[in-house]
């Protein structure tokens, strides 16, 4: 089986050896089997083609598997960009890897690289999310998430993919979870005639977006958070506090440590220092 990576907006963009791949193929897998049919057509090829998404991709697994096994040569590719990047594949992937059937690759197009590259923002280390929760309250946990980890010592650019009507309301989640001020860049369009990347802070972005609406894929790149550090007298406080509050040692050195993301075993050694005992067995 060989993943192979199509243009993510410009047609132009399909390698000759991505064509010769295709129209060698027995079978080619795709998310949706008019957008792949289109591109080929353009290309002049004829291949059967079968539809692989999130809904059937467990139901299709086994079969693929067995005209892999029959030595026939299937492609597999997403509407656009690299397979399995935000796309559906990786289940059919790890099966067939796990029963020892060859996998390659044709590499080529891949949206969330060319928007971290065209971002003037740190090219690594980088951190690929895909989608946020479309819900807001997932989504707000979900950015809480990466703060915490960020706090716990992540230093990288961060790569999301988002849609045109939820972009405005997902920049001023990121704003409000990450801070207005991180430098960021919204990419949308890319390869295509209207292709754009608009460059700011994460405040000045989501207003932007608010007043004038977007179109188009969109891929949105964050800059890494600025260092910073709990103070030993700010970490102090805070344990003090939640011992004052109640809770056990243990207990406020979890609660501390989750607050500030510092390492829970540095927190709860801090407390030890304070003189509060002896961990409580």
């Amino acid at each position: 089986m060989t993943l192979v990576a199509t243009p993510i907006g410009n047609l132009g963009d399909l390698s000759p050896r991505a064509l010769a791949t295709l129209r060698g193929a027995d079978a080619v897998l795709c998310e949706d089997t008019r957008v792949t049919g289109a591109m080929l057509a353009r290309h002049g090829v004829s291949v059967t083609l079968l539809p692989l998404h999130e809904h059937n991709e467990d139901d299709q697994t086994p079969r693929v598997l067995e005209r892999l096994r029959a030595g026939e040569r299937i492609a597999l590719v997403s509407d656009a960009g690299t397979p399995l990047v935000s796309d559906p594949g990786y289940r059919l992937v790890r099966a067939a890897i796990a029963a020892g059937l060859k996998v390659g690759a044709v590499p080529g197009p891949n949206a969330a690289v060319m928007a971290l590259t065209l971002s003037g923002l740190p090219p690594h280390p980088f951190l690929f999310h895909g989608f946020l929760p479309s819900k807001s309250g997932p989504r707000a946990a979900e950015i809480a998430r990466l703060r915490a980890a960020e706090r716990a010592g992540l230093s990288a650019s961060i790569v999301f993919y988002e849609a045109p009507h939820r972009l405005a309301e997902t920049l001023a989640a990121l704003a409000e979870g990450l801070g207005g001020e991180r430098p960021a860049a919204v990419a949308r369009e890319m390869t295509k005639r209207f292709e754009e990347v608009r460059r700011g802070s994460l405040a000045a972005l989501a207003g932007h977006y608010a007043a004038e609406a977007a179109r188009g894929e969109i891929a949105v790149v964050i800059g890494p958070a600025p260092e910073e550090a709990t103070g030993e007298a700010e970490l102090d406080r805070a344990l003090r506090d939640a011992q004052a509050a109640g809770m056990s040692l243990r207990d406020a050195a979890a609660a501390v440590a989750a607050a500030t993301g510092l390492p829970r075993k540095q927190v709860y050694r801090r407390a030890l220092e304070l003189g509060g005992g002896d961990g409580e067995g």
